[in-house]
C-alpha cells in the first residue's frame, strides 16, 4: 500500500479513560500545543484535544475509577522544533511526573513520564539529534 491509496481504516482518535477530563486534556493540551475542540469545558464528560497535522485527536472520558495498573500502550513524543532535554524539562514543569530516566551520558536515550493522572508516555530525542549523532558515528 502507498501513502496516496487510502487505507481500509484509519485512527481517529486515540482515547484515555480519565477521572477529570478537561483537566487531563488541558494538560496534553498545552504539552503538544493543540486546542482543545471548541465548547469543551470543566465538567464535561467527554473533551477531545483535536487532531493536527495528520495527527490523531486525543479523546479524554469520564470514568469512576483511577488508573491501577501499567500501561499496555503508551504514546512516545519526539521534538519537532527544540531539543530532548527542553520538552523533558516543559513536561514537569507542566505537572508530568519522570518515571524513569533513560538518557545516556553519549547523547541517546528517553525519558518515560506520568501524565497527571499516571499515564505513561516517553520524550525521546529529536530528528535533528538523532541525525547529528548518527553523523558523528559515521566519521568515527
Amino acid at each position: 500500500m502507498h501513502e496516496t491509496e487510502p487505507a481500509p481504516v484509519e485512527i481517529h482518535e486515540i482515547t484515555f479513560d480519565a477521572l477529570d477530563p478537561f483537566t487531563l486534556a488541558t494538560f496534553w493540551s498545552q504539552l503538544l500545543d493543540r486546542p482543545i475542540r471548541p465548547g469543551d469545558s470543566a465538567g464535561d464528560d467527554s473533551v477531545l484535544v483535536l487532531e493536527r497535522s495528520g495527527q490523531p485527536g486525543l479523546l479524554f472520558m469520564r470514568v469512576p475509577e483511577s488508573k491501577t495498573v501499567k500501561n499496555r500502550m503508551h504514546l512516545d513524543l519526539w521534538p519537532t522544533l527544540s531539543v530532548r532535554d527542553t520538552q523533558v524539562e516543559r513536561a514537569v514543569y507542566l505537572g508530568a511526573e519522570v518515571v524513569a530516566d533513560h538518557r545516556r551520558p553519549d547523547g541517546p536515550g528517553w525519558v518515560v513520564f506520568a501524565d497527571p493522572e499516571g499515564n505513561e508516555f516517553c520524550i525521546g530525542s529529536s530528528r535533528a539529534e538523532r541525525d547529528a549523532r548518527r553523523g558523528r558515528q559515521a566519521k568515527g
